[in-house]
Order: C-alpha cells, then sequence, then structure tokens
C-alpha cells in the first residue's frame, strides 16, 4: 500500500465518521470514538481495550476505558444516521434480516449472560445474546441495530440491574418482540420499509409473523416442518351455532376444524409435478441449485385449549433435494403467489446466506466478542462502534461510484487487490510507519 492511497484511506475513514460521530457531543468524545474504531480495524489478535491501546501510537486506556463505559454519549442516535448512510450506498435489492448473535462468558455478571442457547457454541451455555437487525443483499450485510435479550431473572433482581446500569424503563421482552422494536425504531429513523427475513426461531412465532403483517410488511421467513396447517382455507362455511342451534357464534373453536398436518406431512402428499429444479445464484463453484414446491396454506396456531388465533393464507415454500429421505427446509411467505415467481421466492428466501459469516467475520477481525466490559450502556457502545467499522470495510468493498463518500477526485476506493491486504497492514497504517 503506497502512501497515497494510506493518505486517501485516512481521509476517506474521516469523512466516513464525521456525520456519526456528532451526536456523541464533546470533542474528546469523537476523538476516542476514531481512536476506538482505527483499534479495531488494525491487526491483532485481541481488540479488547487494553490491547487495542497499546497498539494505537495515541491509544490511552483509561480514556478509551471511560468512554466506551462511562460515557454518556446516546448509541442510538449514532446508529441512526449509520443505518441511513448504509442504505445510501447499498445497491440492488436488499432486505431487512432478522437474527441474533451469542457472546459465550466464563462469569455471572456481564449485562444478561445466562444459562441459554448459545449459537456459537451449538448448545445452551453460559453467554450474552443480542437480538440484530441486519440490512443485507446477496453480496454483503451490515447491522442497523441491536438489542440485548434480558433474561427474566435480571429484570426482577434490582440489585443486579442496578449495578450493571439496565434503565428503569427496560422490561422483558421475548425476542420476536425485540425485533418487532428494531423494526419499529429503524423506520422511525426514516429507512425504506425492506422485505423481512428470519430463521424459524423467529418464523415458527405467529405473534412475530402477525406483528408485521400488522405493520404491511412482507416477509420470507424459516420455519419448523413440525408446524402445521392446511392447504385448504379451514373456516367453515358459516360460522358454527352457539348450544340450543338458534344464534351463530362469534368465533371458532378448535372443534370447528378439521385436524391439520404437519408441514413435513403436507410436503410429502404434494404430486411429483409440484417441484421444480431453481437455480437461484452462481455461488464460488457453480450454480446452485435444489428442488422446490410451493404451496398455499393456513397455519393451524392457537388451536389450543378451545381458543384459536386469526388465521390467514401464507403460501409455504419448500426444499427437498434430490436423493434426500426427508424434506430439508421450509419457508412462509407473506407474498400473494401471483406477485412474486417460483425463482424470485426461492432467492429471496436464500438471502440471509451471508449474515452468519458477517457476524463470524467481526468476531474475528473485529473484535464483536472481545468486549470485556459488564454494564448495559458499554455493551451497547461497543457493538455500535463495531457496526461502524464493519460498515467502513464492507462500503469500502462496494465502493465503486465516483466521489465516494466526499466529493474529492483524488479519493478513488481501494480496488479489491489492495482491500485484500488491508487488514494486515493497518497497524503500520495508523502508526504511520508507511
Amino acid at each position: 500500500m503506497e502512501t497515497r492511497e494510506i493518505d486517501q484511506l485516512r481521509l476517506r475513514l474521516k469523512a466516513f465518521l464525521s456525520d456519526l460521530v456528532l451526536p456523541m457531543g464533546r470533542k474528546e468524545r469523537r476523538q476516542h470514538a476514531e481512536e476506538y474504531i482505527r483499534g479495531l480495524l488494525m491487526d491483532g489478535e485481541r481488540k479488547s481495550i487494553e490491547p487495542m491501546a497499546n497498539r494505537l501510537p495515541d491509544g490511552d486506556v483509561q480514556a478509551l476505558q471511560q468512554f466506551v463505559n462511562q460515557s454518556p454519549w446516546p448509541y442510538e442516535k449514532v446508529r441512526a444516521p449509520l443505518a441511513r448512510k448504509v442504505e445510501q450506498e447499498f445497491v440492488g435489492e436488499a432486505y431487512w434480516l432478522i437474527d441474533e448473535v451469542s457472546f459465550p462468558k466464563q462469569g455471572k455478571h456481564s449485562v444478561g449472560v445466562a444459562r441459554q442457547y448459545c449459537g456459537a457454541l451449538g448448545k445452551t451455555a453460559n453467554c450474552q445474546v443480542a437480538v440484530t437487525l441486519d440490512l443485507g443483499t446477496e453480496d454483503s450485510s451490515v447491522p442497523l441495530d441491536w438489542a440485548l435479550y434480558l433474561p427474566e431473572e435480571w429484570l426482577e433482581d434490582p440489585a443486579r440491574r442496578k449495578k450493571a446500569g439496565i434503565p428503569e424503563e427496560v422490561t422483558f421482552k421475548r425476542k420476536w418482540e425485540l425485533a418487532l422494536d428494531l423494526i419499529d425504531e429503524v423506520r422511525d429513523w426514516g429507512l425504506e420499509n425492506r422485505t423481512v427475513l428470519a430463521d424459524s426461531l423467529y418464523g415458527d412465532t405467529y405473534e412475530f409473523r402477525q406483528g408485521l403483517r400488522e405493520r404491511g410488511l412482507n416477509y420470507i421467513v424459516q420455519v419448523s416442518g413440525e408446524l402445521t396447517g392446511w392447504t385448504e382455507d379451514p373456516h367453515p362455511s358459516e360460522p358454527p351455532m352457539k348450544r340450543g342451534g338458534e344464534i351463530p357464534r362469534k368465533r371458532f373453536y378448535a372443534k370447528d376444524f378439521h385436524p391439520a398436518r404437519t408441514l413435513c406431512e403436507i410436503a410429502k402428499a404434494l404430486p411429483s409435478r409440484s417441484w421444480k429444479r431453481i437455480t437461484w445464484r452462481e455461488g464460488t463453484k457453480g450454480p446452485l441449485t435444489s428442488r422446490f414446491a410451493r404451496v398455499v396454506v393456513w397455519m393451524a396456531h392457537g388451536l389450543v385449549q378451545g381458543k384459536t388465533m386469526q388465521q390467514f393464507p401464507e403460501e409455504l415454500l419448500i426444499e427437498w433435494p434430490e436423493g434426500d429421505k426427508e424434506p430439508w427446509k421450509y419457508w412462509l411467505s407473506s407474498f400473494p403467489p401471483d406477485r412474486i415467481s417460483f425463482r424470485g421466492l426461492v432467492r429471496r428466501a436464500k438471502g440471509r446466506f451471508r449474515v452468519e459469516r458477517d457476524y463470524e467475520e467481526m468476531k474475528s477481525e473485529l473484535g464483536l466478542d472481545h468486549f470485556e466490559g459488564r454494564s448495559w450502556q458499554g455493551f451497547h457502545h461497543h457493538v455500535t462502534l463495531v457496526a461502524m467499522a464493519y460498515a467502513f470495510l464492507m462500503l469500502e468493498r462496494m465502493g465503486n461510484k465516483k466521489n465516494f463518500w466526499i466529493d474529492l477526485a483524488s479519493c478513488p476506493p481501494l480496488d479489491a487487490e489492495t482491500l485484500g491486504s488491508l487488514q494486515g497492514r493497518m497497524s503500520d497504517l495508523w502508526n504511520g510507519n508507511l
């Protein structure tokens, strides 16, 4: 990397951060934000505060500790302009990706830590879990907003809440409720509505899908094959009568419906003509192709204890690779079948493939899971700064527009070859050794 390229990169980072750090207030906070992000971008095994400060020529451990853990800058007011900046630069069709990221922990004092399912380890373990909303395309994704999941045991312990600095207004919410809150928040920021993609942890929940419908949002969400439903409208043509047979009831009960089938059973009962080979994109080793079927279903959520929730038609997408004994994956879509092609439905359903890899990159390259603080504020500050650093890297990779970020003709985006060596050269870059 030549001196001119280093100078250009420094300018682009400063320009990228200039409006994002304004809500932090004081000049020293804005300077510490740039230092922290430079530390995240530099090469190094640990991205906790002390190792980063030791690698920075202007690093101050105590100042960075105070900036991240105690300084009262509003992280949500930093996330909003970051989200708008990312949205402006993303080209092509983009989605809102609901996901969660976990942070294994040893002790019990980090805010939100509990024995719960840990996706990072693939098992129940001591960890923190955050629900996330990303803006994603087939090529990249960037986190826009985060919500730390707090188990009820945390919220019912006043001493624990106070020590971790959990705001008084924070109450217990299920993960799907946190996901809807994130969607509401980014909509309040003025972002364009997007199709929502999520895995079965969210798709299986009726209230989550209903919440998306109430907000006028389309979705394609993965679901479990054990869920049940019908391929025909299950509602009786006329309302059932009350006892005595003269006055119709105002609601339906479970006994009014014929038995539902699991999605797996529905898939196995489909005729051979329903199955099509679909190629949804080009992979690194060639076209990605599998066998799919689509069918309209009414899901049987809520048919318990004599009560029922509102049933509405959704389209079920099933993936069943040739040669496999069982169907592989299932999705539910809110798109009317005549409004989306078969390939378009499959392509969108597969749109989440990058997000897990991107979070792994944030952990391995930017220290997303290296934060050693324990407070609510410190956690949210750290993940916000990591998101800023990652957005900078992702937009550098995507940068093919004239006058990218700043109106300076001498600052073209780095090419792919230069970016490939960017991470390993950051230490020399920021230390001024090149």
